[in-house]
């Protein structure tokens, strides 16, 4: 089943929460860059929220173009990257300074999800609920 179908199964209540996340890992995004047209100059997108920076992703090129839509920029460029899910949690995540997450086609009312920064998603040293060996006492 593909990314898209679980986030609806999940909504439903059908979903399983494995089969997700496994779907997200594996499913190829597409990440607006935050600089424009200049992709040298440009980061990815992502709004901070809740005390988590929160990177948007989108499943395919209608559901940015949704996203374009909502925002009143549908007529400007929107370059951006595709970028495999676990490429997202695995490597970006753990550079941003803080907690952050993926937001999936956040523009669609009923098929938006969002990935948090918690164990199972993000490797466990960036989890928020995860306690930290330091954080333990461990040394």
């Amino acid at each position: 089943m593909e990314l898209t179908a679980e986030i609806a199964a999940y909504r439903a209540g059908s979903g399983d929460p494995g089969r997700l996340v496994g779907e997200f890992r594996r499913a190829v995004l597409l990440v607006p860059l935050a600089g424009g047209s200049d992709e040298a100059d440009s980061g990815l997108m992502s709004a901070f929220s809740g005390g988590i920076r929160w990177f948007y992703a989108f499943t395919d090129e209608e559901a940015l173009a949704r996203f374009a839509e909502a925002r009143g920029e549908a007529r400007r460029e929107w370059p951006y990257l595709a970028v495999l899910g676990a490429r997202l949690v695995d490597a970006v995540v753990p550079e941003v300074d803080g907690p952050a997450g993926v937001a999936v086609n956040v523009a669609d009312a009923d098929g938006s999800m969002l990935f948090p920064p918690v164990a199972g998603i993000v490797p466990d040293a960036y989890a928020v609920d995860v306690e930290s060996e330091s954080a333990a006492g461990v040394a």
